[in-house]
């Protein structure tokens, strides 16, 4: 009688986890596709332990890569559209910010409109509205993020031009180049400020040709891109000696008025951060 009830509660289990992989299907596709391809969704599905990650939850991007794959998800219009896409975090909103507006731009999304931004304490919520010919890849998107650390837990097609992303950014950093101690780096030509990770660096030299008209604007930020000071020159600069903090972990280099004023490029040579020694 026990083993009856203990089978019964397994395979009622195992039947659910069968339902959470066919509902995440339902929130990605329209309901006539799903009823038109309902059996090859279930062959294409098979076995469903397939799509769960090892820490139990739907593999969200492995569905979608699985759905666009076989033809059944389409993320193309006729003609441009307004989106609306949300992503939600509990993370820090600022980096969360940077790290989604760089990835968007790093996949061609350059122009979009911020419609709401909320934070409650726990978690952030950051929806943007834009006008596209398809949908964002959340598979391109989620390539994107993973060289920041960040994974893509959960995927929703709210209606044919809505997502929400759930996103974990627990181990996130930024995409960007790390100095390194005695090796030297060249920023080249850019009408973008650089960003650099520091946080192996103890000191920073940076050399500017003759040619550079360099005003130095120059912000320290901590690993989870708190603003921690800044450094504006109002002077034209050849060469700067910056000293890094206990906190600082990342630094942004740009020009006070235009980054037009650098023609040549600036030359860096950090120092690598001093080891603390063990008593």
């Amino acid at each position: 009688m026990v083993k009856a009830l203990l089978l019964s509660i397994f395979f009622a289990s195992f039947l659910n986890a069968q339902d959470l992989v066919i509902e995440k299907i339902r929130t990605l596709i329209n309901p006539k596709t799903f009823a038109k391809d309902r059996a090859y969704i279930d062959v294409i599905f098979s076995p469903r332990k397939d799509f769960y990650t090892k820490e139990g939850r739907v593999d969200a991007i492995k569905v979608i890569k699985t759905l666009k794959d076989n033809g059944i998800l389409n993320l193309f219009f006729k003609k441009p559209r307004d989106i609306d896409i949300s992503f939600k975090t509990k993370g820090e909103p600022l980096f969360f910010i940077k790290i989604m507006g760089d990835s968007l731009q790093n996949i061609g999304y350059y122009r979009y409109v911020t419609k709401e931004s909320n934070f409650n304490g726990d978690e952030f919520v950051w929806k943007i509205n834009l006008t596209s010919e398809y949908a964002a890849d959340p598979i391109i998107l989620a390539q994107e993020l993973e060289k920041s650390n960040c994974e893509i837990v959960d995927v929703t097609r709210e209606n044919e031009t809505d997502w929400t992303y759930v996103i974990d950014m627990k181990n996130a950093k930024l995409s960007v180049s790390e100095l390194e101690g005695g090796v030297e780096f060249r920023l080249k030509r850019s009408l973008y400020a650089y960003w650099l990770d520091v946080s192996k660096v103890q000191t920073l030299k940076i050399l500017s040709s003759a040619r550079n008209d360099w005003y130095p604007y120059i912000a320290f930020y901590d690993k989870t891109l708190k603003l921690l000071r800044v450094m504006k020159i109002d002077t034209k600069k050849s060469n700067i000696f910056l000293d890094m903090k206990e906190d600082t972990h990342y630094i942004k280099i740009s020009d006070i008025y235009t980054l037009k004023n650098i023609k040549d490029d600036l030359v860096l040579k950090p120092t690598a951060k001093k080891k603390l020694s063990t008593p």
